[in-house]
């Protein structure tokens, strides 16, 4: 707790068991109140070794994507009662102990959502981030930026933290349950007008840690692209793209059974 407001880790997970520890250990526990793993149908011991560990565990009967594992993670962390929430991956590509500094940023009142950018203070080359990645990133990114009239030095981050405000006013079931929910959330969260705030964050690229093959990664690319078309064209009024209506019914329910689809 900070502030007098409750902080919750959420990590989704899937085939994270190699790195699960590590990232743990290195929470705050002194100001995190709840961490909350759910573990997407993985074929290792994920689930046991997060049981071991004494978290919140929640597993998933079948794969619903990386998107959808969010979703279960926001809406579990909603239920139990987080005033702020930091999505940070299992598999110790970010470093957990920017926990305090980004749930801080929102506590006390400056930002609604916080995002550790791996470009800010050139961290992501010197953590091992393959050159063809960062071309891809630098180049949507500035794609992202031009279509949507904004300055974020990367859209891609998957070290995140929320206020309950926001997780309560988005409507998340409209996004995708696949990689390019990211980028969608946070294209969700500047055209509602909530406040982004940035953070510099080391990273490291090693073997255990998790990444997306190219093909999938053009995917998301396209992906990428069409989401910021789609901000611009609704804020235009040629469109009306599903994940960015103003939808009550696609907000995540403030109690759920995770064994439940979202």
């Amino acid at each position: 707790m900070l502030n007098d407001k409750r902080i919750a880790v959420v990590l989704p997970a899937y085939n994270a068991s190699r790195t699960l520890q590590r990232t743990v250990d290195e929470i705050p526990r002194e100001i995190v109140d709840d961490i909350i793993l759910t573990d997407d149908a993985s074929s290792d011991d994920t689930f046991l070794i997060s049981q071991q560990l004494g978290i919140e565990t929640i597993q998933h009967e079948r794969n619903r994507g990386y998107g959808g594992n969010q979703k279960t993670c926001y809406a579990a962390a909603l239920a139990r009662g987080a005033d702020v929430v930091v999505m940070l991956h299992p598999d110790y590509q970010y470093t957990p102990k920017l926990v305090a500094a980004m749930a801080s940023m929102i506590i006390y009142g400056e930002y609604d959502c916080v995002f550790a950018s791996r470009i800010l203070g050139g961290g992501a080359r010197r953590g091992g981030m393959p050159l063809y990645k960062y071309i891809s990133n630098r180049v949507l990114t500035l794609a992202q930026n031009l279509i949507m009239g904004q300055k974020m030095s990367e859209y891609h981050t998957g070290y995140r933290a929320w206020s309950r405000a926001v997780l309560e006013r988005l409507p998340l079931l409209a996004c995708s349950d696949d990689f390019v929910f990211d980028n969608q959330m946070l294209v969700q969260a500047l055209y509602f007008g909530f406040r982004v705030g940035e953070i510099s964050c080391p990273t490291k690229y090693f073997a255990e840690a998790s990444s997306i093959n190219f093909q999938r990664s053009v995917v998301y690319g396209l992906g990428v692209v069409r989401t910021a078309l789609d901000f611009r064209m609704k804020k235009l009024r040629l469109a009306n793209p599903a994940f960015l209506a103003d939808a009550p019914n696609r907000r995540l329910p403030a109690h759920h059974n995770p064994k439940e689809s979202l």
